[in-house]
């Protein structure tokens, strides 16, 4: 699946200026991130250059429904698997029309930059059929990663895409070499590994809050009269507000790159003062931190739900040390959680934004890969790890 998405990422739509497109991308912090969103197929403009952008946009927004339109928070929550299948396959639906549009926005972007000729209407709507199809065979291969359990497939494919760029960036460093920065490439270095330790470190720990269980006596058997622990993840919500904060933030640029050649004065300007507004590293730091924050309260209230986790001990006969079952149980659960997700957040924030400082006060141009990407390959090969782990325990039980 992986060489599927590499060979469909190295094929590029007609007409590409691919020293026009490298040279923008570069000086383009927006569309750099775009590309990093797209698992790299963008530097090449490649028929699979939206990358899966559109299923994450379309899960954004069926997450936000579940918090207006209850319907849909039953079908996410309360219906099982089955109605999990079907939240996720109108996810799948969803992310077709908006793939047609994001198509639609960034080659009217890049034709105004000159990187692709200006193209006939039949031209541009074949590109924009070929982008989206595209997304979704991303989409598809994103799927069968996640069936197969070796991580979440949409995680994975940004991480290959992170990965198949780093020989380019160690050539490019060696290509570039100056002895003058080896004290600054050593610092990078230090700091990269101390990140990844956190990381690392963040990404595995857990609060474990201790629940006892009643024994209970069926016949002759007794049950329960057990003590085990409900685990509460620091990092509960994974990389997933990384991804969300990143839609959010691309959204405003590619308003303002697409209206900024309109003839209206007063939209040009907007769209200009958008551009800039988004392309200064302090303005975009201090909102891509605030996003990621917000947005693993966010996704952390969607997936984990205090008042279910406490009815279900309390039906399987069990309780928190010291706490009464029922609606204590459930408050003192979210009042953990709370604080617990704090500090995933405030993680969160400072690695998605530290790399991005240290680039810039250290001068190394040469490294793009930020925090948002170290993040999902740290994560995506602790998970991918996790499940191969349990793969190869599974085996050992069907062997014994």
């Amino acid at each position: 699946m992986l060489v599927l998405f590499r060979i469909g990422a190295a094929i590029p739509i007609p007409g590409v200026d691919v020293m026009q497109l490298k040279l923008f991308l570069e000086g383009n912090q927006f569309f750099g991130l775009l590309n990093i969103f797209s698992g790299g197929a963008l530097a090449s403009l490649s028929i699979m250059m939206l990358g899966v952008a559109p299923y994450i946009t379309a899960s954004i927004i069926m997450q936000l429904m579940t918090i207006i339109f209850p319907r849909m928070k039953e079908l996410y929550q309360e219906e099982g698997e089955i109605g999990r299948r079907k939240f996720n396959q109108y996810s799948r639906y969803l992310g077709v029309p908006l793939g047609l549009i994001q198509s639609y926005g960034l080659l009217v972007i890049l034709s105004n930059q000159n990187i692709i000729p200006h193209l006939t209407t039949v031209g541009f709507a074949t590109n924009m059929i070929v982008a989206t199809a595209g997304s979704v065979i991303l989409m598809w291969i994103g799927e069968l990663i996640t069936e197969k359990n070796v991580g979440n497939g949409v995680s994975f494919l940004i991480f290959a895409g992170i990965v198949s760029a780093i020989p380019t960036q160690v050539l490019q460093v060696a290509a570039t070499f100056d002895a003058s920065q080896i004290p600054s490439y050593l610092a990078f270095l230090a700091i990269s590994i101390v990140v990844i330790a956190g990381v690392v470190f963040i990404t595995e720990g857990q609060r474990n809050i201790p629940v006892s269980y009643a024994r209970r006596i069926r016949g002759s058997r007794v049950l329960g009269g057990v003590q085990t622990h409900l685990p509460l993840r620091v990092n509960q919500a994974g990389v997933i507000p990384i991804i969300f904060a990143i839609s959010v933030i691309l959204f405003p640029g590619m308003i303002g790159n697409f209206l900024i050649n309109v003839s209206n004065s007063t939209v040009h300007a907007i769209a200009q003062f958008l551009v800039a507004l988004f392309n200064n590293t302090t303005f975009y730091t201090v909102v891509y931190f605030f996003l990621v924050f917000i947005f693993t309260f966010f996704y952390t209230l969607i997936t984990f739900d205090p008042q279910g986790i406490a009815d279900n001990i309390q039906k399987q006969g069990g309780f928190v040390l010291g706490i009464r079952p029922g609606r204590p149980t459930a408050e003192h659960l979210y009042h953990i959680v709370n604080r617990v997700t704090l500090v995933g957040g405030l993680f969160l924030g400072i690695i998605a934004v530290l790399p991005l400082i240290v680039t810039q006060a250290l001068q190394l141009s040469a490294f793009t890969i930020g925090g948002t990407a170290l993040l999902i390959a740290v994560s995506v090969i602790l998970e991918t790890k996790r499940q191969v782990e349990a793969h190869v325990v599974m085996r050992e039980y069907e062997n014994v």
